[in-house]
């Protein structure tokens, strides 16, 4: 498989010097004689004096999102100098994102079939075949990965194929489950988030009649978003999202104070949906990053408890639903290819022997009250890790890296400089 790269742009950001490196690669890593290919772009970040330090490579959370971009005036990402003290961090747009040959609504004029087929060689077994010709490309022998939420799913695919070429690996919020299936993930989700919503309504029960009555609006087609949407019961409740963040209860109850026939309130709703237009793959390919061998069939819809549908106060999380594809605008072009992938069966690519085998080291963030990634099952998942040590803590969720000193912590808890 040939690979090619491009010219390497370097520029200055204040204090920072940024390389810009474009692979080009193929877009079926697993058969040679498939000629398609892709681009893949990483920045390499480096501080002054840092020239030297080993690499960290940054994979984004999503799936469906590139990685974000270095900046100093402040830091941008917030982790970015806790990283920068240690490593030059090379921040890679995986596949299908950023500037990464991206997928966006232009690509649907292939149709569906090409479109579906298309997909299938975006997922995470792809993203460490890009990672593998990005460190080739870079010189390295052994790198470092930090992966957060879906980064971490990746990162546990590349410890399952490649872990001779990662020195220590770090994870926040994405010790994602390697045996369980889809059906099992998103149950468990349902009752972090029926946990979630008792807990925000015990702190303002006055949004128990408050929700209700927006659902009623929702039902009867009375709340309509600026983009034009109209917000069914379903995609309304997903704004439940936010208390999986460290401060996300704010933006919920702010939201929920206003009057829902004010712009204020339809804005803010639209802002508050945890999944839009500007990522496609993050609605329609959500569900394949916890299909470890498993056809996927919109699993989330399939296993909604019975009191989910009895009270329609209770919030969702990343629980997507088939009906988007009919109600959100920026969702109808993918109807087809969504319904598509939904019934495709998603091959294997964690091993939980090879992960058993790998002598892994690094250190991970397990937030306990995570509606997106499980303790139960992250645990599950580092009892394969033995030299991954945990940092299990209610102090963060899910967005724990980038509201606090999570990564300083990790890597001074991988390189044993503070007690577990």
């Amino acid at each position: 498989m040939t690979i090619s790269a491009a010219p390497v742009l370097r520029r200055r950001m204040m204090d920072l010097t940024l390389e810009e490196h474009t692979l080009t690669v193929p877009l079926v890593w697993s058969d040679p004689d498939d000629g398609r290919t892709i681009d893949v772009f990483a920045s390499v970040v480096t501080r002054e004096g840092g020239e030297d330090l080993p690499y960290l490579v940054f994979l984004q959370g999503g799936p469906g999102s590139e990685a974000p971009r270095a900046l100093h005036a402040p830091a941008a990402p917030s982790w970015l100098d806790q990283a920068l003290a240690h490593h030059r961090v090379v921040m890679i747009d995986q596949r299908g994102t950023g500037r990464s040959t991206p997928v966006g609504d232009g690509i649907l004029s292939r149709g569906t079939d090409a479109v579906a087929e298309h997909l299938t060689h975006l997922r995470a077994d792809a993203i460490v075949r890009d990672c593998e010709a990005m460190r080739a490309h870079l010189g390295v022998e052994r790198w470092n990965v930090l992966g957060q939420s879906f980064g971490g799913f990746t990162t546990l695919a590349y410890l399952s194929t490649d872990a001779a070429s990662i020195d220590r690996a770090y994870l926040t919020g994405g010790l994602s489950t390697v045996t369980r299936t889809p059906d099992e993930v998103y149950a468990l989700c349902y009752d972090k988030m029926r946990d979630a919503s008792e807990r925000y309504y015990r702190r303002f029960p006055e949004h128990r009649d408050r929700m209700r009555r927006l659902v009623d609006l929702a039902a009867a087609g009375d709340i309509v978003l600026p983009g034009g949407e109209v917000v069914s019961p379903s995609r309304l409740r997903s704004v439940g999202s936010a208390l999986g963040t460290n401060d996300g209860w704010q933006s919920l109850w702010q939201l929920l104070e206003q009057d829902p026939d004010t712009n204020a309130f339809r804005y803010d709703l639209a802002a508050a949906m945890p999944f839009g237009g500007r990522n496609p793959l993050y609605f329609v390919f959500h569900e394949s990053s916890y299909a470890n061998g498993h056809v996927t069939a919109w699993s989330a819809e399939r296993v909604e408890p019975a009191d989910f549908v009895e009270d329609v106060t209770l919030f969702t999380g990343e629980h997507i639903r088939r009906e988007w594809t009919e109600t959100v605008p920026a969702f109808q072009p993918w109807r087809d290819v969504a319904l598509s992938l939904a019934e495709h069966a998603w091959p294997r690519i964690y091993d939980p022997a090879a992960l058993a085998a790998s002598d892994a080291r690094g250190a991970a963030s397990v937030y306990v009250d995570d509606p997106y990634v499980p303790l139960e099952y992250s645990l599950e998942t580092a009892a394969l890790l033995p030299g991954i040590r945990l940092w299990v803590t209610s102090e963060h969720q899910h967005n724990g890296l980038r509201a606090g000193p999570v990564l300083e912590h990790l890597v001074d808890l991988a390189h044993d400089r503070r007690m577990r």
